[in-house]
C-alpha cells in the first residue's frame, strides 16, 4: 500500500483541491493492489503515475451574450485523459458545479468504463460551469457556439469524440455540431448523441438506462434470480432514470420512485412512465406536479430529507438504481437500503455511491454493479453511433439494442470472472477496476513511453 499511498499523496500536491478526483483515483487504486502485487511490470513502467495524469488538459473562457445584451463568461474544460485504446471518448457536462476536479474524476472513470466495453475508445470528459436551466434557446445556442469556437481545435472523429452528459442533450449537441461544421467545413462523426435526422443512433437516448438494467439482470441471473416482480428505487428524472424505469417495466420489475433537485416521488403502485416523460421531456417542470395526475403518490421535498442522506434510499425495495449524480448515496443510505431488504444496487450515474457506502454493500455481499461497469451502455452505444457514421449506415432499434445487451453481458462477465480470478467473486468493483486497468495498462506498455 505504500506505493499507492505515496502516489495519491503526490497527486494531491500536484492537483490540489480536487476532492472528487482523489475519490475516484483512491477507489480504483485500492482495488488494484492484488494485480500490482502479482505483476511487477506495472510499477516498472510507472503505469499508475502515468494513468492518473491526463495526456492533455484544456481550459478556456467561454464568453457569450445573454438575451438582455449583457456579456457573460463561463469556464470550459476538456480533459483528454488516455488514448491507449482509441480516440478520446466521453461526454460534455453543462452544470454550475463543473470544475477541473469534477471533469478529471469523470474523465478518469471514463478510461476504465470505455475499456470494459471492449470497443476501441479511450477516455476523456469535458464541460462548462454553465447552467442551461432557465436559459432561452437563443442563449443556449450562443453559449454552445462560443464553446465550440475553442473546442473545435481539439476534437475530431479519430482524435476526440464528445457526447452529452448532464445539461447536454440533443439540442446542445445540435448547436455545437452546427458550429463545428461551420468552422471546419467537415460533416463527420465528431459528436455522438446527435439527432436521428442527421447521423444519430437509435437507442442512444435509452442506452445508459437500458444498460444499467441489463447489468442488474445479469447479476441476478448469475445467482438464479430474475428482475420479475422486484420493487425498485430509482433516483433522478433525466434520460438515465427515465429509461431505467422503462426497461425495468419491460423486464417485469416495478419502479416505485424517481427524484429531481426539488424532491422525491414515491408511488407504491409504480411510477407512471407516461406522466414522468411528459413532465421532464415535454413540459420540463418539477416533479411535484406528478401529484396532480397521481394523488395517490407521495412527494418528499428536499427540505424533508434526512440530515444524513437522501430520502429516496430510505424507502423499502428489492433493488436500487442511483441515476442522478455523484455521491448521492452515502453510508447511512446504504445501511438503510439493506435494512429495508435491498438485495442489489446497479449504478446508472457516475460514482453515485460514496466510498463508505460501497464498503457497506461489499461487506453485506449484496449484488453491487459499480457505475463504470453498470452504466457503460451509454458510451458503448455512442461508439456504435460512431461505427454507423463511419460506414454511412443506420441500424434498426432492435439491432442496436441487441448489440447493447451483448456488450453489457460481456462487461458483467469480464468483471465477475476477473473478481473470481483474484479470489473475491462477490466484488464486481474490484473485478471491473482490474479488468479495465489491465487492458489499458498493457496497451500503454506496448506503445512505449508516451
Amino acid at each position: 500500500m505504500t506505493y499507492i499511498h505515496d502516489t495519491i499523496a503526490k497527486l494531491k500536491k500536484t492537483s490540489p483541491a480536487q476532492a472528487e478526483f482523489y475519490q475516484a483515483v483512491e477507489e480504483v487504486l485500492d482495488s488494484l493492489q492484488p494485480i500490482l502485487e502479482s505483476s511487477e511490470k506495472y510499477q516498472l513502467h510507472s503505469i499508475i503515475e502515468r494513468m492518473i495524469e491526463p495526456e492533455r488538459q484544456i481550459m478556456f473562457r467561454v464568453p457569450w451574450v445573454d438575451d438582455q445584451g449583457k456579456v457573460q463568461v463561463n469556464k470550459g474544460y476538456r480533459i483528454e485523459f488516455n488514448s491507449a485504446l482509441g480516440p478520446y471518448k466521453g461526454g460534455l457536462r453543462f452544470h454550475p458545479s463543473v470544475n477541473a476536479g469534477i471533469i478529471k474524476f469523470l474523465g478518469f472513470e471514463q478510461i476504465f468504463k470505455n475499456a470494459l466495453t471492449g470497443l476501441p475508445i479511450g477516455g476523456g470528459k469535458g464541460g462548462a460551469n454553465f447552467d442551461p436551466k432557465g436559459k432561452s434557446d437563443g442563449e443556449i445556442m450562443r453559449f454552445c457556439q462560443s464553446f465550440i469556437n475553442e473546442l473545435y481545435r481539439h476534437i475530431g472523429p479519430t482524435t476526440d469524440v464528445p457526447a452529452g452528459d448532464i445539461g447536454v442533450g440533443a439540442r446542445e449537441i445540435g448547436y455545437m455540431f452546427g458550429q463545428y461544421k461551420r468552422l471546419t467545413g467537415n460533416y463527420d462523426g465528431v459528436f455522438t448523441g446527435k439527432s436521428l435526422l442527421w447521423g444519430g443512433s437509435l437507442v442512444r437516448k435509452e442506452a445508459t438506462g437500458y444498460g444499467c438494467v441489463y447489468f442488474a439482470q445479469y447479476m441476478l441471473e448469475a445467482k438464479g434470480d430474475t428482475l420479475s416482480g422486484k420493487r425498485c428505487l430509482v433516483s433522478g428524472a433525466g434520460n438515465v432514470a427515465i429509461y431505467t424505469i422503462e426497461k425495468l417495466y419491460q423486464l417485469g420489475a416495478v419502479p416505485v420512485s424517481c427524484s429531481d433537485s426539488s424532491g422525491t416521488i414515491y408511488h407504491e403502485a409504480g411510477v407512471n412512465l407516461d406522466t414522468l416523460k411528459d413532465l421532464k421531456e415535454v413540459r420540463k417542470v418539477r416533479l411535484n406536479e406528478y401529484l396532480t395526475a397521481h394523488p395517490d403518490a407521495r412527494f418528499i421535498p428536499v427540505a424533508d430529507y434526512p440530515a444524513d442522506g437522501n430520502a429516496v434510499w430510505r424507502l423499502p425495495a428489492d433493488l436500487a438504481f442511483p441515476c442522478a449524480t455523484q455521491n448521492e448515496l452515502g453510508e447511512a443510505d446504504a445501511k438503510a437500503l439493506i435494512a429495508n431488504g435491498c438485495i442489489g444496487v446497479s449504478e446508472g450515474a457516475n460514482m453515485p455511491s460514496t466510498q463508505d457506502a460501497v464498503e457497506v454493500f461489499l461487506d453485506a455481499r449484496i449484488h453491487y454493479g459499480p457505475g463504470k461497469a453498470a452504466n457503460a451502455g451509454g458510451v458503448a452505444t455512442s461508439q456504435l453511433e460512431m461505427a454507423q457514421n463511419a460506414s454511412m449506415q443506420r441500424w434498426s432499434f432492435e439491432e442496436v439494442d441487441e448489440k447493447l445487451k451483448v456488450i453489457m453481458k460481456n462487461i458483467f462477465l469480464s468483471a465477475s470472472e476477473t473478481a473470481a480470478e483474484f479470489g473475491k467473486p462477490h466484488n464486481l468493483m474490484l473485478g471491473a477496476n482490474i479488468a479495465g486497468f489491465r487492458k489499458v495498462a498493457d496497451a500503454m506498455i506496448e506503445q512505449g513511453v508516451v
